[in-house]
């Protein structure tokens, strides 16, 4: 073989030459997808938009839509039977390989598990009338449900609905089960609208409250035990899962880990739960998600939908958490700042923070960020629950 064969065949194998072959028939479209790949990696470098997840998912985004790269293969995944999983671990690609935990619902869950460890349900369980709104945060979900269902089957809607929820690993594992096509979408909505938390809420927040609601100081949270702390876990696990038995894997792995962080006698645990299998997971979690925005089936009208009713969904949320919020405020004669209320979408702690801001700019000596908290974490709890219904519901 002389050199000019050997660059001949060098030039047909390459994936330069599959773009320009195929320009007409989806070339054009992997481009566009390599291109959107390199600004989300952008975002999530230089513009910090959630950086630990969104510069995994586009790198994830950006090795599946390289020519002839074989790293993922959506036709194992997207298929109305069985998945073959022999043949994915016999042929499938890296990507194919690590996508079986987000098929298997494995990641989802061990990301619970390090959020669990990272959360103190103190606040929640120091003000119990908290968890109003957290639930009324989740009204989001559900507005956005019957908005989707004009234009959507029903699985879809359902998924594209808990984007409401602002909480990307409960997105995943909903959508993996119900609507899989439509994974790359959906998380991405997700994960895109929990870091743009400061800038979507604090509008909605001023529209929502009047400068007399915003000033109001709450009193300090009284004292929590351990005991209340460890028994808490444990009971929300056996009553939820006994009326709800399809979240078990998901509310089971947060309750468990935050029961090792407040147990006392599991420290290592709870340390490796938050740091070191987080890390791994987070790793594992984006690069597979990313693999799954294929030109084939992103560059769709449907995708650009969902990033619309995912807004929608998000927007609702705040809305609903502060509508409740609202309604305690008077209930109460003013003793409950309704900023509290739009924390309960589930993005711990970044929508708490949000809250703690508007709050303090309003009155600088205000100090809502625990207040918050209850909420916040109580709308972790409600989106799996929302998550656990659907699921039950529509699957």
């Amino acid at each position: 073989m002389n050199v000019l064969q050997t660059l001949s065949k060098i030039w047909e194998t390459s994936g330069i030459a599959q773009i320009i072959g195929g320009f007409l028939e989806g070339g054009v479209l992997q481009l566009v997808m390599i291109i959107l790949a390199c600004v989300l990696l952008y975002l999530g470098i230089v513009k910090k938009f959630e950086p630990l997840l969104l510069v995994g998912i586009a790198f994830g985004m950006l090795l599946t839509n390289l020519p002839l790269s074989g790293v993922f293969h959506p036709e194992y995944w997207n298929t109305a039977g069985d998945i073959n999983y022999g043949e994915v671990l016999r042929h499938g690609g890296l990507l194919d390989l690590l996508y079986i935990g987000v098929k298997t619902g494995l990641y989802p869950s061990l990301i619970f598990l390090g959020v669990g460890a990272m959360t103190d349900f103190g606040p929640m369980i120091a003000n119990p009338k908290s968890m109003l709104m957290g639930a009324g945060a989740q009204f989001g979900i559900y507005f956005a449900l019957l908005m989707a269902s004009p234009f959507f089957d029903p699985q879809a809607a359902a998924s594209i609905a808990i984007i409401g929820g602002a909480d990307g690993p409960t997105a995943i594992w909903l959508t993996k089960t119900l609507k899989p096509e439509m994974l790359a979408p959906i998380a991405i909505a997700a994960y895109s609208y929990m870091a743009l938390i400061p800038l979507i809420q604090p509008p909605i927040m001023k529209l929502m409250t009047t400068k007399k609601e915003r000033v109001i100081k709450m009193e300090q949270l009284r004292p929590v035990s351990k005991t209340e702390k460890i028994v808490f876990p444990i009971m929300v696990t056996i009553i939820t899962c006994l009326i709800l038995p399809s979240v078990a894997p998901l509310l089971g792995c947060l309750m468990l880990g935050n029961l090792m962080k407040e147990c006392g006698v599991t420290d290592r645990l709870s340390d490796t739960a938050q740091n070191n299998l987080m890390n791994i997971v987070t790793i594992f979690l984006s690069i597979s998600v990313g693999a799954t925005a294929r030109y084939d089936t992103f560059l769709k009208l449907d995708t650009l939908l969902i990033v619309v009713l995912g807004l929608i969904a998000f927007c609702f949320a705040t809305f609903g958490g502060l509508l409740v919020g609202k309604i305690m405020c008077k209930l109460t004669k003013g003793k409950i700042n309704p900023l509290i209320g739009s924390a309960g979408v589930s993005a711990v702690p970044m929508a708490a923070r949000v809250s703690q801001m508007v709050g303090q700019k309003a009155n600088p000596s205000n100090f809502l960020l625990m207040h918050a908290m209850g909420p916040n974490v109580a709308g972790v709890i409600g989106s799996a629950v929302a998550a656990g219904f659907l699921l039950a519901v529509f699957g």
